[in-house]
């Protein structure tokens, strides 16, 4: 191959569900040179996940290549043999899917799965391939790699598996990683390393990377190019500095405002006393069973003390495992405290009769399809939580879901379809209308925005806000997405391994924070912010700056 001679070149790309079903991917061209990072982006749905499948021909039914080309080291893929094809997946072009655990094998050892690939491609003895994989889990700062290869997925938190799906792709030194959405669902620090941990790998064996994002600050932060994407179709592709900091087509510029940011936020009411109080709360998860010895309690939360005023918004920060999560539960009723005091309205809620409480206390999941009954309809859900209404007739009923509905800006005619029949964010604004039908005081909101694209994050951002002014429900926002969190909240509190590190006003936590992990969370965001003369920018943050 020459030196001028991209490695990947993909020309009039056309992708078509059946034979007659609708066009997904349309005309797409762009080219990656050896070592580039070249990033698809673009709204869920734009065709980004269906035109990098077709490069490894892994097209889910009814998905078909049916014009174009994807050409890899001068060689078209589509004429390639099934048996040919299968020898340049895995061997040269790898690939990160979006979710580990569902790419990882939940009934097979780590070691078995990071093995397979190399026994498919490669000559090397057993002992050969064992040592090699612990050197690479080691390469991605697994400390025990010998306990890690007689483990199970489900042992390892989200940021770990992905490292170690990452470093199983990596063990065969494709030419080509396509990384599907790497860092989704992941906390900011965790993000971080995935990318990092990427780049070393691919740097130091000269890989090239298809980088498909909806975090347009992390493809600002890390990709050399972008291809902008909007249903199937490219919009404008470019160096970083001319398409995310300079935008020309305006579809890229609507993407770029739909960004969070800083806004002025109403004052709170006047209040003699908080809503919520929560002093001193531990809480413990049993550990392993052992068959001679008393098992270990594991204590996730340490003391957690917050208090939460009536109409206020306070987010919950920090990394994946440090109990944000236990907490919200604990709030609603779903997790016990192991010591301390949570009060609602003045009420201890372990020691109170808690019907009142559970009834003023709702939650939104972070999952919204795993968290709605996929055998029942949307007007049943959301009518599901005003059982417990005293003197409400079927009527009443009925309207009240109308009513909700129209809150969450969703068509009447959604009543009777089912979860799995409407979008990601649908999905999300129904959990939004079930959690509000019955008017609570109180929500608690489970990282409610992240595994939505830009635009729908904005949607959804700004019905909490219509909807918190119009029902006055105080809120416990938890989050991993700090500009999300500076957009929403009045005050922010930061948790680290089980601890409440920094709480204070929103403005004060971003802009003069005191803790170094409060210093290194916001380091590690970075954000695209908003110029003056209408370009964008990474924001440097006090940590960085």
């Amino acid at each position: 191959m020459s030196q001028t001679q991209p490695l990947l070149a993909v020309e009039g790309l056309k992708i078509r569900a059946g034979v007659d079903g609708p066009v997904v991917v349309d005309d797409l061209a762009f080219d990656i040179a050896p070592g580039q990072i070249v990033a698809l982006v673009g709204e869920s749905g734009s065709g980004k996940t269906m035109a990098a499948r077709a490069a490894i021909g892994l097209l889910p039914p009814p998905m078909r290549v049916c014009g174009g080309s994807i050409r890899f080291q001068g060689q078209d893929l589509g004429s390639l043999s099934p048996q040919a094809l299968r020898e340049i997946r895995g061997a040269k072009i790898g690939m990160v899917f979006q979710e580990p655990m569902v790419s990882l094998n939940p009934a097979l050892r780590i070691g078995e799965q990071m093995a397979e690939g190399m026994r498919l491609h490669t000559e090397f003895d057993e002992q050969t391939i064992r040592q090699k994989c612990l050197q690479m889990l080691g390469d991605i700062g697994i400390r025990d790699a010998e306990r890690c290869l007689q483990a199970y997925p489900h042992e390892f938190s989200g940021g770990m598996r992905q490292r170690i799906m990452l470093a199983s792709v990596m063990l065969l030194r494709p030419a080509l990683l396509i990384a599907d959405e790497p860092t989704t669902a992941l906390d900011c620090l965790a993000q971080l390393d995935v990318l990092k941990l990427m780049l070393e790998l691919t740097a130091k064996q000269g890989t090239a990377v298809l980088f498909i994002s909806h975090d347009l600050s992390l493809v600002a932060r890390y990709a050399h190019k972008v291809v902008v994407m909007r249903n199937g179709k490219e919009v404008e592709q470019g160096p970083i500095d001319q398409v995310l900091l300079n935008p020309r087509a305006e579809y890229t510029r609507q993407l770029l405002e739909a960004l969070p940011s800083r806004g002025e936020l109403p004052p709170l009411p006047q209040a003699n006393a908080p809503l919520l109080q929560i002093d001193g709360v531990q809480i413990a998860y049993p550990g392993p069973r052992r068959m001679w010895r008393k098992s270990e309690a594991r204590r996730v939360v340490h003391g957690a003390n917050l208090h939460i005023a009536p109409g206020e918004t306070l987010a919950l920060v920090g990394g994946s495992g440090s109990g944000k999560t236990t907490l919200g539960r604990a709030i609603v009723g779903l997790v016990k405290p192991s010591a301390g005091e949570i009060r609602f309205q003045g009420h201890d809620i372990a020691q109170a009769a808690n019907r009142s409480h559970r009834l003023q206390c709702q939650m939104i999941f972070q999952d919204p399809f795993s968290s709605l009954n996929p055998r029942m309809s949307i007007g049943q859900i959301l009518a599901e939580p005003l059982r417990h209404v005293p003197d409400m007739s079927p009527a009443q009923h009925r309207a009240r879901v109308l009513a909700t509905l129209n809150d969450i800006n969703l068509p009447e005619r959604l009543i009777d379809r089912l979860p799995h029949e409407l979008s990601g964010g649908q999905r999300q604004r129904v959990a939004i209308g079930r959690a509000l039908v019955r008017r609570p005081s109180l929500v608690v909101a489970d990282e409610p925005i992240s595994a939505l694209d830009m635009t729908v994050q904005k949607q959804i951002l700004e019905l909490f806000e219509r909807l918190q002014k119009q029902y006055g429900f105080a809120c416990l926002f938890i989050s991993h997405d700090l500009a999300a969190v500076e957009r929403i909240a009045h005050r922010v509190a930061v948790m680290c391994q089980g601890d409440v590190v920094e709480i204070g006003p929103r403005d004060e936590i971003f802009d003069r924070p005191q803790h170094a992990y409060t210093r290194q969370l916001l380091a590690a965001s970075c954000p695209l912010e908003k110029l003056e003369g209408g370009g964008f920018r990474l924001r440097q943050t006090p940590a960085t700056s």
